[in-house]
């Protein structure tokens, strides 16, 4: 499905959540969505869901604007780190709830999951753990195949065991059938070699839209002596410079290979940590977030 995002903005008071932002998610991919806490993550993907407006812009899906639009909810599944289901509904209620509403409901997967994650049918969601009502979202993430898949920090309360066969069947699933996954979460580190595409956004604007491969391969830290270092980054993107006793270390988008035939040392920067560098401040990587 064709997502365009156009000139999207939306404002709560004096709050500016979105500001102004225009990319494409033209193919199913497993995309990470970035930022910081009050960056905008949120607010986009529930208008993308359908469940708020926004401001002004707009948002469509195969040319459809997702909200009041029940052939689109169909097929878009969000899964936020909470307050997904009704209190006072047993488990076994949300699935039957979830498998008429989503056509593509798998329920072969559903009954797997809830035996992984040794989920009791007959209890009310209220006296679920954080931890069971987290595995009951993947639940229903996973089983609704819905070829918008959003998962806002699903796992909130799974011990890292479960949080890594999340990981694992989500990928299994992803690679038997290709689907449009949106991934927000804090625990970067965890999921990043899952990304085929980082989005970053910071103070409701989009620094960042670029390949998770290109960002492996072309973004370093290079280390070496201050004018060594400094030559080598004169015309490239520096995300962060550190100087001591002479040597400098420079976060720079940039080829490693490149790095070391001038000699320099040169390390790949975890996404996570390119992610950190460029929302420390108010920064502008225009040269780095791109339409495909």
């Amino acid at each position: 499905m064709n997502i365009e995002i156009r000139n999207l903005m939306k404002k709560y008071k004096d709050n500016t959540a979105l500001n102004n932002i225009t990319f494409t998610l033209s193919e199913p991919k497993i995309y990470g969505l970035l930022g910081r806490n009050g960056a905008g993550k949120t607010t986009f993907m529930e208008i993308l869901s359908g469940q708020i407006l926004a401001d002004s812009g707009q948002i469509t899906i195969d040319g459809e604007n997702p909200f009041d639009n029940q052939k689109l909810t169909e097929s878009i599944c969000l899964i936020k780190e909470g307050n997904n289901f009704k209190r006072d509904l047993k488990v076994k209620h949300i699935l039957k709830i979830y498998s008429f509403f989503y056509p593509t409901w798998d329920q072969v997967l559903a009954d797997k999951l809830i035996k992984i994650y040794s989920l009791n049918r007959h209890l009310k969601i209220k006296t679920l753990s954080k931890g069971m009502e987290s595995a009951l979202g993947i639940v229903v993430g996973l089983a609704s195949k819905a070829p918008i898949t959003i998962f806002d920090e699903p796992y909130i309360g799974l011990d890292a065991a479960a949080r890594k066969k999340f990981y694992e069947i989500l990928l299994e699933e992803y690679e038997a059938e290709k689907r449009t996954i949106i991934f927000s979460t804090h625990l970067i580190d965890e999921v990043s070699l899952l990304f085929e595409e980082v989005l970053i956004l910071q103070e409701g604007e989009l620094i960042l839209k670029e390949e998770a491969e290109v960002l492996r391969d072309n973004t370093c830290a290079v280390t070496g002596s201050v004018d060594e270092v400094e030559s080598f980054i004169r015309d490239k993107k520096v995300f962060e410079k550190k100087q001591l006793a002479g040597m400098m270390t420079a976060y720079v988008y940039g080829n490693m290979a490149e790095a070391d035939a001038h000699g320099l040392n040169a390390e790949g920067v975890p996404i996570q940590e390119l992610m950190i560098y460029l929302t420390e401040e108010k920064k502008t990587c225009g040269s780095m977030s791109k339409e495909k």
